[in-house]
């Protein structure tokens, strides 16, 4: 299999129900994510999504390309920069960074849909010999 130099991007509107399955099925139920008042009192200003979840939209994209390598081996640095607020659509992105013998590493960003980055990540992921 060629290592692509593009990933495919996905895109996700987030949505508070979201919010509410993910904290159901993760156990953190932070106030923050999930109480309107309690966010209104926060720099935030309303509820966030986790970013467990923003980060889980990565491993979706990495999992699409890369299947069984990288659901078993994959690893990612990943950098927080921006809250994604409910309503918010982001769309996940990658590009080749860096190969070696054994591995590829993709330049992975998080972006919303005014342009801002959310998040970005390094994801290596074995290459097949």
């Amino acid at each position: 299999m060629a290592t692509p130099e593009v990933l495919q991007e996905i895109s996700h509107k987030v949505t508070q129900a979201q919010l509410a399955r993910y904290a159901d099925a993760s156990g953190d139920h932070n106030p923050l994510h999930l109480d309107e008042e309690f966010a209104a009192g926060t720099p935030y200003g309303r509820t966030i999504a986790h970013g467990m979840l923003v980060l889980a939209f990565v491993s979706e994209t990495m999992a699409k390309s890369f299947g069984r390598a990288w659901m078993c081996e994959g690893k990612m640095k990943a950098k927080f920069r921006a809250p994604v607020y409910p309503g918010d659509t982001v769309t996940t992105s990658g590009t080749l960074k860096s190969t070696s013998d054994a591995t590829a590493t993709y330049e992975i960003v998080v972006r919303k849909q005014d342009g801002s980055d959310v998040v970005t990540v390094d994801a290596t992921v074995p290459i097949p010999v």
